[in-house]
């Protein structure tokens, strides 16, 4: 089904869903900051939830930090998911 023809609920549900699956791997996260400002970084899928899921990201100086996206963050582009190693976008469907 497009994603075009389901509701935002119904898309929203499928992108948590499908990220259930990806828990504990890597991924690469570009997230659109607003002002020009876009972060790149990799880091491993830890959790999701209800509303939002949480990346372990790696810092500079072998640091790491917990950042966390809404699914709507993903359903409008403001963050993209990918694979590290390949590029390809791990939602290739909501494209």
């Amino acid at each position: 089904m497009a994603v075009s023809q389901l509701s935002q609920v119904e898309v929203v549900d499928r992108i948590r869903k499908q990220l259930d699956e990806f828990i504990g791997e890597r991924m690469r996260l570009k997230a659109n900051m607003g002002r020009c400002k876009i972060i790149e970084r990799d880091g491993i899928l830890e959790e999701t939830h209800p509303n939002l899921f949480v990346v372990k990201v790696e810092e500079k100086r072998n640091r790491c930090r917990r950042v966390s996206y809404s699914y709507a963050d993903v359903l409008t582009k403001t963050v993209e998911l990918s694979n590290p190693d390949s590029g390809e976008n791990l939602l290739p469907w909501l494209l």
